[in-house]
């Protein structure tokens, strides 16, 4: 079963072919059409997309000092956006509809300072959802 944590729940649906290497970027690929056709549960820490990043290191985010933190705070935030938690599992189609309901609240919070803010901003949704 296909594993996500919770800010994955909602930065998936902004992916633009972008990421850190081809292994990174073709896992971004495979885990987002397994998505579409596979029920989703949801991960406390590194999950499917987690998996194929060079800066996992012992399960956690070592991109930088604070990443691990500031990621872990983004996931509880993105779960509770979507009413989620935990150990459920979802569909990829359940989530996509709750975002165009939480996009402002998250862009605001996260996507102005985000890393993959130019990467997301090539996305038709991400465009879409900041003009509503």
């Amino acid at each position: 079963m296909l594993t996500l944590r919770g800010h994955h729940l909602i930065c998936l649906h902004f992916f633009s072919g972008e990421g850190y290497d081809s292994s990174f970027i073709e896992n971004l690929m495979d885990v987002l059409k397994r998505a579409e056709n596979e029920k989703i549960e949801i991960a406390a820490t590194a999950d499917n997309i987690c998996a194929k990043c060079p800066y996992l290191k012992n399960d956690k985010c070592a991109y930088d000092e604070k990443a691990d933190a500031e990621i872990r705070e983004m996931d509880e935030t993105a779960l509770r956006l979507l009413n989620l938690s935990t150990g459920q599992k979802i569909t990829w189609q359940a989530v996509k509809e709750y975002i165009p309901i939480v996009f402002h609240e998250w862009h605001n919070r996260y996507c102005n300072d985000c890393d993959w803010k130019q990467a997301c901003e090539k996305s038709g949704l991400y465009r879409e959802m900041k003009m509503r």
